[in-house]
């Protein structure tokens, strides 16, 4: 790793995209009513900063492939009981 060299990213550019999303993700509640639409979009707008933040400014989109697949493995795992878990939540929502 010490030999590895590679271009340097437009860090002011990365800023510029996580200011938009976070402007927008200020805005969507104020704009959108209806709460599945504005859930997703919230969470659609969170993972891709953390993806922003994690490839640039940690420097992950220059590290190996197994780096990412570690990286990734979590968020994979939280979603599968995510989804696995939410028919035992469901009773909260009714009635």
């Amino acid at each position: 790793m010490a030999n590895e060299s590679h271009e340097h990213p437009n860090y002011m550019l990365i800023f510029w995209w996580l200011l938009g999303l976070t402007i927008l993700e200020v805005m969507v509640p104020v704009v959108i009513t209806a709460s599945v639409p504005k859930i997703a979009l919230l969470v659609s707008m969170a993972v891709a900063k953390a993806a922003l933040v994690a490839l640039y400014f940690m420097h992950l989109r220059f590290e190996k492939s197994m780096l990412g697949v570690i990286a990734l493995t979590p968020m994979i795992i939280c979603a599968f009981l995510l989804f696995m878990l939410m028919p035992d939540s469901s009773w909260r929502w009714i009635g």
